[in-house]
């Protein structure tokens, strides 16, 4: 089921992203030929004056907007589809494909088998902007995860009519685009949503959560991980505790390659985690020496492939210092935004589609329930 559910999402956003390329197509079409029947009432001079010329550019405007009728039409014929076939498949889809406001949290219990795909957010393009095609990913993850938090980085219309903004931004909301402390806040919202749905996803045991967060600033953020012991201890501070946790991972990594090249899984030393782990690194590269960036980029490199993956809330802004070597980090990463941004491309027509990160509604205590009963599903003594 999961398997024909994740199928019909792709074939919903296959589907969508044709007939809006179909409907730009054509117009961009009218509007070509009105320019061309345009150019040509003006050519003659003689005619360019008149009740003539006047009636020649009616004209051609007429044509261009039946031209543009028409498609318009024809997209929302496909969309009045799409429309009824996501309000079938949205409550259809299982926690691990679901919004955190849909029903089947409310009994969730810990999964025997891990899920095929996760859901990372929601998509839309701006001709359909009431229609949201989830955004789900296949696990375990092969990239690492960015969650952006520069304000730079946003090309922002405030657009204070949006469900989003009066949800997730509240009184933030501005003529301009949020400030530096809004969105630092939104990302690592954005960061515990992803942790939780991994962490709800997976048999109890089999993902695990560790935090580098030198300046102990993510403390508020992390409160429902540390309270309900998904994260197992507070984040060690400085650039002591990068190095420590960095290297327990990369020490991991190393063992775990040995013991699959060599086939030798039970050898691996007691103290040696094999469950998945999840890395989040906090306001990067605050506490980094030159080390551990280089011990990140290898956890970005080979981690994914022995379980280990990267979440990383960072304004890239703030690592300029370094130049092009985290150029190809960077690039390996799949960037999520904090808030509503079209950065997305597909690879079959090139739409530059809206991302919206998938956030439990604001004052909703479900991703704390999550968690809570997930620490009661844990065998006593064991984190």
């Amino acid at each position: 089921m999961d398997e024909r559910l994740y199928n019909q999402i792709w074939g919903m956003f296959e589907d969508l992203a044709r007939s809006v390329a179909a409907y730009r197509s054509a117009c961009s079409f009218a509007e070509s030929r009105l320019e061309q029947e345009l150019d040509q009432a003006l050519a003659d001079p003689r005619n360019r004056l008149g009740s003539a010329a006047d009636a020649a550019r009616a004209a051609a405007r007429d044509r261009h907007a039946a031209l543009v009728t028409q498609a318009r039409a024809a997209l929302d014929r496909d969309l009045a589809q799409l429309t009824a076939e996501s309000e079938v498949v949205e409550p259809a889809l299982p926690p691990a494909f679901a919004r955190w406001d849909s029903p089947v949290w409310q009994g969730h219990h810990a999964p025997q088998e891990p899920p095929m795909a996760v859901r990372l957010g929601d998509l839309h393009l701006p001709e359909v902007l009431d229609l949201r095609i989830p955004m789900v990913v296949r696990l375990p993850l092969e990239r690492g995860l960015w969650i952006d938090s520069g304000p730079s980085s946003y090309a922002w219309q405030a657009d204070p009519g949006r469900e989003y903004g009066r949800r997730e931004l509240g009184s933030a909301l501005t003529e301009g685009p949020p400030d530096e402390a809004v969105l630092g806040r939104l990302a690592l919202d954005t960061a515990v949503a992803v942790a939780a749905r991994l962490l709800a996803a997976h048999p109890v045991g089999d993902f695990a959560l560790q935090v580098i967060d030198p300046g102990g600033t993510a403390a508020p953020a992390l409160a429902p991980l540390l309270e309900t012991g998904a994260l197992r201890e507070p984040p060690a501070p400085g650039a002591q505790g990068v190095a420590r946790t960095l290297e327990a991972l990369i020490r991991r990594v190393d063992l775990v390659q040995m013991a699959v090249r060599n086939r030798a899984a039970d050898s691996l030393p007691p103290d040696v985690d094999t469950a998945q782990q999840l890395l989040i690194v906090h306001d990067f590269p605050h506490g980094f020496d030159d080390r551990a960036v280089n011990q990140l980029r290898y956890l970005a490199d080979e981690g994914p492939a022995v379980g280990v993956h990267l979440l990383i809330v960072a304004d890239r802004a703030q690592s300029q210092e370094y130049g092009p070597v985290l150029d190809p980090l960077w690039r390996s990463l799949l960037r999520l935004t904090p808030v509503p941004d079209a950065h997305l491309a597909d690879p079959w027509v090139g739409h530059a589609w809206t991302y919206e990160p998938a956030l439990a509604p604001q004052g909703s205590p479900i991703v704390r329930q999550v968690l809570t009963r997930l620490a009661q599903a844990r065998p006593a003594g064991r984190h």
